[in-house]
């Protein structure tokens, strides 16, 4: 497993917006491997992390599937000794759009930097979202702590972070459930990049939805939906 890379202190809780430039942070090596065992496992149980969503006013004839994301451990990957039902073991759900492709996720890459889930737009592989975890974070840290931590281990988000002419975030609260949300909206050379951070369950979760500007100039309303669409799932849901 990688060194954690949070700090679990406790956040100062503020409702305003607020735009950082965050310093860049020492570069991290991600080892990236995928057995063609654990693929074809993945690709065997996909049917059930799927269902169809509703398309948001506004998105013409966009269409999406609900995506059923369960953060289990690298060392229960793929489903062993775990439960093939995802949607009753899902600890968070996203929208994905009609047409885009699953990025199997290798079990190295999940216990080196918490990824859990990728999709992407075929046409344009860089147009995508997916989500990281790291357990053992009951609260979040204050918003710039965190932003700087995420990009810890992610390179393309301190490049994006160093050359981005705005960076805001804003806290958001899910009134229904009582959830907080930190999201961030970063606006790098030649790239869009929206950024949805939470704790529960004693987990960080991170949900990016990354664009190249021309797609983000073309797709900015299917983007913010898909950001908007992640949230996390109680026990009694």
């Amino acid at each position: 497993m990688a060194t954690k890379i949070f700090s679990p202190t406790p956040s100062v809780i503020s409702s305003t917006s607020a735009t950082t430039k965050t310093p860049v942070l020492p570069k991290a090596i991600v080892s990236r491997c995928l057995g063609t065992s654990l693929s074809a496992v993945v690709a065997a149980t996909a049917v059930l992390t799927m269902v169809p969503a509703l398309p948001a006013a506004g998105e013409g004839n966009q269409a999406y599937k609900l995506y059923y994301g369960t953060a289990a451990s690298a060392a229960n990957y793929g489903g062993y000794g775990g439960n093939s039902d995802r949607k009753t073991s899902a600890e968070y759900v996203y929208d994905v759009p009609e047409g885009w492709k699953e990025r199997l996720v290798s079990k190295v890459e999940k216990g080196t930097n918490g990824t859990d889930s990728e999709f992407y737009n075929p046409k344009k592989r860089t147009e995508k979202e997916y989500l990281t975890f790291l357990s053992g974070f009951r609260q979040l840290a204050p918003r710039d702590v965190i932003l700087n931590n995420l990009a810890l281990s992610d390179v393309e988000l301190q490049d994006l972070i160093a050359g981005a002419d705005k960076v805001v975030s804003e806290e958001k609260k899910d009134e229904e459930t009582g959830q907080v949300y930190y999201l961030y909206e970063i606006d790098g050379v030649g790239k869009h990049s929206l950024i949805t951070v939470t704790c529960a369950k004693n987990k960080l979760y991170a949900h990016f939805v990354n664009a190249p500007a021309p797609e983000w100039n073309r797709d900015q309303d299917t983007l913010t939906h898909l950001r908007d669409s992640f949230k996390t799932v109680s026990s009694s849901s």
